[in-house]
């Protein structure tokens, strides 16, 4: 693992070569970077992976055979485990390279200030010994998420989420009138989150403490938040008791 004062060891990997050499050309051209082998395919890159030991693979995702996706998978399935950047002319892949804990996620072509903040994320990545946005050791309560959006990945700090909603493998964090997919399970999630600021009121819901500003039985009886925003939630019977904590009950 690379250290603050050793250079970051990135691996290219693109099957185009015109793309590796225009990333080789800004690498070049950033401090602190040593570029210790390229590849063309999916599967040359696990080899000289295993041969160079990369802190950080540049990686394209649309290529023949192997493709990035599944390189990422392999990756961080071995011992090596480098952080990962995708770079890509296709923005539809970038829920599944949030999926694979990717450091950030390139559209090309790359600009080299783009380039220079994705290095900075895999450095912070590489000193904390985690992926970003999920907690920096045993204990930590997550600060913030980087979520997939049209340009890349959007940064989110966990206080500005109001609302939490599963949708089937993913949850749904709503910031205001927008909301963004993460993959993860509610367990997981409430697990990460600060109790202090949210609480979970349904099997399928987490809230924002905060936002919640008042309860009451709806005409079937069912107990329901009243949130601040606007809007209702109900709330799971097995919740209620928590719930109601909140107001002292």
């Amino acid at each position: 693992m690379a250290s603050d004062a050793a250079p970051l060891r990135v691996l290219v990997v693109d099957d185009e070569p015109l793309a590796v050499e225009r990333l080789q050309l800004l690498l070049a051209r950033c401090e602190g970077v040593s570029v210790v082998g390229t590849a063309n395919d999916g599967e040359a890159a696990l080899r000289i992976a295993e041969a160079v030991e990369p802190d950080l693979v540049l990686l394209d995702i649309a290529m023949p055979g192997m493709d990035g996706i599944d390189v990422a998978r392999a990756l961080a399935a071995s011992r090596l485990d480098p952080a990962v950047v995708f770079a890509t002319a296709f923005d539809n892949f970038a829920v599944a390279a949030f999926d694979v804990a990717a450091v950030d996620y390139l559209m090309k072509p790359v600009e080299r200030d783009r380039l220079e903040r994705a290095i900075e994320r895999a450095r912070a990545q590489l000193r904390g010994g985690e992926r970003e946005g999920r907690g920096a050791g045993a204990g930590a309560h997550v600060e913030e998420f980087w979520v997939p959006d049209q340009s890349g990945l959007v940064r989110i700090a966990a206080r500005d989420v109001e609302r939490i909603t599963a949708e089937r493998d993913y949850m749904r964090l709503h910031v205001g009138a927008r909301s963004w997919l993460i993959h993860r399970t509610i367990q997981k999630l409430e697990e990460e989150l600060d109790p202090a600021m949210f609480i979970r009121i349904h099997r399928s819901v987490i809230i924002r403490r905060d936002t919640i500003a008042g309860l009451f039985r709806d005409a079937s009886g069912h107990w329901c938040a009243r949130l601040s925003g606007g809007g209702e939630q109900r709330i799971g019977r097995s919740y209620v008791d928590d719930v109601k904590k909140l107001a002292g009950r």
